[in-house]
């Protein structure tokens, strides 16, 4: 898995974007002292589920690999000029 550059930020920023979806979604409601593994894990699912993300083997369904594929995703759907990009 190669590190893409400011992940931690673009993981940041698909946790803020990914929690308005699954919100709207209708999936639940997050709380502010749910870790950010929970966070992420339920995001991920969700997208999986929708179709939006293709599911990581199941051998490879750790924390790491999904902030991983979370932040790939909110990568290529930020605007292309957006600072986090850069």
């Amino acid at each position: 898995m190669k590190k893409i550059k400011n992940e931690g930020e673009l993981l940041k920023e698909a946790i803020r974007v990914g929690t308005r979806y699954f919100e709207a979604r209708g999936a639940g409601k997050f709380e502010s002292t749910d870790h950010v593994d929970i966070k992420v894990r339920a995001i991920y699912l969700l997208l999986v589920k929708d179709g939006v993300i293709q599911a990581l083997a199941t051998e490879d369904e750790k924390a790491v690999n999904m902030r991983h594929k979370l932040a790939i995703w909110i990568s290529k759907n930020l605007p292309a000029d957006h600072h986090l990009l850069q």
